[in-house]
């Protein structure tokens, strides 16, 4: 549906309501911005709609074109609450990396009509949320002015730490490099693990896919972890990945019984840490640390990735296998126009002119867990 059109400036907005309705550059676009992120690709969103927000009235995919060349593709979704409107990032708990398409020649002006066109679009809107974002990409400078510009007030807040690995070192350099006690674990459990008849198994292609599914499963039920709210999601990713030759699935197994699994994700030259699982009953074994020093061996050596990503939180344990550690960070802009909009900015002025003086009062503390660790 088209819902802005200015011919002096070659700029057309249009708005879809599904993936099956993009048309093929819109999808060449998605598939531009997936190279920086896989979240953002064509794929990614087809699942996470199809699994997570099938039938759901709200979501909306935004494209900015310019004399019909793509400038922006935008997905979010329309939230109601009590009357008002929010607009958000299409992403959840699932999303380690909200980074949409958004050409390094559209300019502040062009993406704030854009924010213009879908405020008209979606009346009463108040607010606009977007996370978790790279503040170091072009993106979100461009994004946080274009609001800015389109009359809203946009303020930046912390999501989660992002511990990650520069590579440029074998397997075997960067064992060496590791703290004594992680080099020591997978020394020593390796062998009490080959003697318990315990085994490891990479999983990358269709032939083991569906076994891998299930044993993923199987963990994951046995795992300390809360049960998937919407339990076809991973499923589809494992099969969305293995379909793009991107799935590098672990499962480590006691005499057949699976009792750890990891999911990893390699494109574009890094690999993704992004589900861990293991079955409680069987911790002691560190069947966890041994099936990540298998991936990790594999893709620094046969994959030969560039970087390695643990994606969401400050878990302690990150420290000893990544080399850094960035943060993602948030937008969330308030519509002054509307009574909610106009007290959610001041509330946001408020807390920002206050937050210096009471980071000084409260104790430091390091925020832990994160959906895939």
């Amino acid at each position: 549906m088209l819902i802005l059109k200015d011919e002096v400036q070659g700029l057309h907005i249009v708005r879809y309501l599904s993936c099956a309705e993009l048309p093929v550059e819109v999808r060449n676009a998605m598939r531009q911005a997936e190279m920086l992120s896989i979240e953002q690709g064509y794929d990614w969103y087809l699942n996470l709609i199809n699994t997570v927000y099938p039938g759901d009235s709200g979501i909306r995919i935004f494209v900015l074109s310019v004399d019909k060349q793509i400038f922006a593709v935008l997905p979010v979704r329309v939230v109601r609450e009590s009357g008002s409107v929010v607009v958000e990032a299409l992403a959840n708990y699932y999303t380690s990396l909200y980074q949409p398409y958004i050409a390094e020649h559209a300019t502040v002006e062009v993406m704030a009509a854009l924010f213009r066109a879908i405020l008209v679009d979606c009346p009463n809107s108040y607010k606009f949320t977007f996370a978790p974002l790279n503040t170091q990409c072009l993106g979100y400078a461009k994004l946080k002015k274009a609001m800015s510009n389109a009359g809203l007030v946009p303020f930046s807040y912390f999501c989660f730490g992002n511990w990650y690995l520069e590579v440029n070192k074998t397997w075997s350099e960067y064992l060496k490099s590791r703290p004594s006690q992680l080099r020591h674990t997978i020394t020593r459990k390796a062998k009490s693990f080959q003697r318990l008849n315990g085994e490891l198994e990479l999983i990358q292609t269709s032939d083991r896919l569906e076994y891998g599914i299930e044993a993923y499963q199987k963990v994951y039920r046995t795992s300390w972890k809360v049960p998937e709210p919407y339990p076809y999601f991973m499923p589809g990713l494992i099969r969305m990945l293995e379909k793009n030759g991107w799935l590098r699935l672990g499962i480590a197994t006691l005499d057949g019984k699976p009792v750890a699994a990891q999911v990893w994700i390699v494109a574009y030259g890094r690999a993704y840490i992004y589900k861990l699982a293991y079955d409680e009953a069987h911790k002691s074994l560190s069947a966890g640390s041994l099936l990540s020093a298998m991936l990790m061996k594999h893709v620094l050596d046969l994959d030969k990735v560039s970087e390695v990503d643990y994606l969401t939180g400050d878990d302690a344990y990150k420290a000893a296998w990544m080399s850094g550690r960035r943060e993602r960070w948030g937008l969330v802009a308030y519509n002054q126009k509307t009574a909610r909009g106009f007290f959610g900015a001041c509330w946001e002025m408020v807390w920002h002119l206050l937050k210096p003086s009471l980071s000084k009062i409260r104790k430091p503390s390091v925020r832990h867990g994160g959906r895939h660790g």
